[in-house]
């Protein structure tokens, strides 16, 4: 059984948006290596791999079930920030966003009963819980502690370890 048209082309979006994601979290990783907050940057950089991962993950499914991978272009991520506290609330945001295009494609795959894909979209909704709550721990522990003085310090080391 191959894979419905309509479910390809949302996956080959997905697959630009996973990239995007990627773009996003190293630009995030950049700005931060400015600040000299190199564990926050670290972080940023796994979490750009992770997206890099999951593009893999999507382009891989596309090909096994008979369909074509087709690139889409990305735009430019943002490169100015307001700090840490700015960035990960930018990254909760997107990742809440990224969420809710797993679910719609969850939903299109019951829809067009492309039963076939069930498991590895399970998979990202599993994964979209654990990124969201990742984000949101940095976050809060950002709101916490603040910008300035030793708790930085200790949460950018403590981010040099993901």
């Amino acid at each position: 059984m191959q894979l419905g048209k309509n479910l390809e082309n949302a996956l080959n979006e997905q697959i630009r948006e996973e990239l995007a994601s990627a773009y996003i979290y190293l630009s995030m990783a950049a700005y931060l290596e400015t600040q000299n907050l190199t564990g926050f940057a670290h972080w940023m950089r796994q979490q750009s791999n992770e997206e890099m991962a999951h593009a893999i993950k999507f382009f891989e499914h596309i090909n096994e079930r008979g369909g074509r991978v087709l690139l889409q272009a990305i735009e430019q991520p943002p490169v100015d920030f307001d700090g840490p506290t700015d960035i990960f609330e930018q990254a909760l945001k997107h990742e809440q966003y990224i969420s809710s295009r797993i679910i719609d494609l969850y939903k299109l795959a019951q829809k067009e009963g492309e039963y076939a894909s069930f498991s590895l979209l399970q998979w990202f909704v599993d994964e979209q819980v654990e990124e969201e709550e990742s984000a949101l721990q940095v976050l809060e522990y950002l709101r916490l502690i603040g910008e300035k003085g030793q708790g930085l310090l200790m949460l950018d080391r403590q981010l040099a370890q993901r």
